[in-house]
């Protein structure tokens, strides 16, 4: 069964966070509340679908026009290593257009990962932790 990527559907908070659980992807899993807060504020979400399970998600804060953040990128375990995160990522870059800076902060264990499909790592940004 091939791949489907959508931008036009948003999935259930149930499928993201079992995205989320599956991919290794540090999030507030236990708060369902708070997750569905983080998709009700994005403004752009790229999903891969095998059939009719959600398997990853980029979501993303961005104007469309100068600055797009890429909060979330999650791939289910099983996956993984098929280029489903580098496509969901060229299709975010697609929607955003040229004009558009692509920026993250990546966790640790995935520093290589960006290296590897273009992101180039930058040493003049700043940032504030929350605390919760």
């Amino acid at each position: 069964m091939e791949i489907i990527y959508k931008t036009d559907k948003k999935p259930n908070i149930e499928e993201i966070i079992d995205v989320y659980i599956s991919s290794g992807i540090r999030r507030p899993v236990n708060d369902k509340a708070r997750i569905q807060k983080m998709y009700e504020h994005a403004n752009l979400i790229v999903s891969a679908w095998h059939g009719d399970t959600l398997i990853g998600v980029a979501r993303s804060l961005t104007d469309f026009c100068y600055c797009c953040y890429l909060s979330d990128l999650a791939v289910r375990k099983e996956f993984q290593h098929q280029g489903i995160g580098r496509r969901l990522i060229d299709l975010t870059k697609e929607k955003i257009g040229s004009q558009t800076a692509l920026v993250l902060l990546s966790a640790p264990a995935a520093m290589d990962y960006y290296s590897k499909i273009g992101f180039e790592i930058v040493t003049n940004g700043y940032i504030i932790h929350r605390t919760q």
